[in-house]
């Protein structure tokens, strides 16, 4: 069960992974060795799953984003398998989902230019067969956030009285 106090690390890891425990444990009100075993426990049980440093795509040279849509007339387990298989080769493609609705699966592709996509897609379209690939980039960003939000996680539950 995830607290309060477990939410306010979250939101400050979200933020700065890079905070030192005892700052961490101090912002939130717990000494060093609890905050950190709280943050052990969280990534034990997949709350927290990584830590990275997130890179500005212009200084390095991944400034076009692309979000591409692919339909398929392929819905077999096997040939999802070989897709995901296939995506992965391509350290272009960040992002990877599953759709619901008239799209198939939606990637959001990371390149330099046009022309670096262009290779992208006749290297993709060359591994596995799709039956429609639709492409639009994104002319500007607005927002762009990893933090997940923290608002809807369970509230604790009010513990009963022993007394009662």
């Amino acid at each position: 069960m995830i607290d309060r106090i477990d939410r306010r690390i979250l939101s400050i890891l979200q933020e700065d992974c890079t905070v030192p425990v005892a700052e961490i444990g101090r912002r939130v009100g717990l000494s060093t060795t609890p905050c950190w075993r709280r943050i052990q426990k969280m990534e034990e049980d997949g709350v927290i799953t990584g830590r990275v440093a997130l890179l500005n795509p212009a200084k390095v040279n991944a400034k076009v984003t692309a979000f591409v849509a692919i339909t398929t007339s392929q819905h077999s387990e096997d040939w999802l398998k070989k897709f995901a298989d296939v995506i992965q080769e391509f350290p272009e493609v960040v992002e990877f989902y599953r759709m619901a609705g008239q799209v198939d699966y939606l990637l959001r592709v990371a390149v330099p230019d046009i022309e670096a996509y262009d290779s992208f897609y006749k290297r993709l379209i060359a591994k596995i067969d799709i039956t429609d690939v639709s492409t639009t980039f994104a002319m500007e960003q607005i927002k762009n956030t990893t933090a997940l939000p923290l608002s809807y996680v369970a509230a604790e539950k009010p513990k009963a009285d022993k007394s009662e």
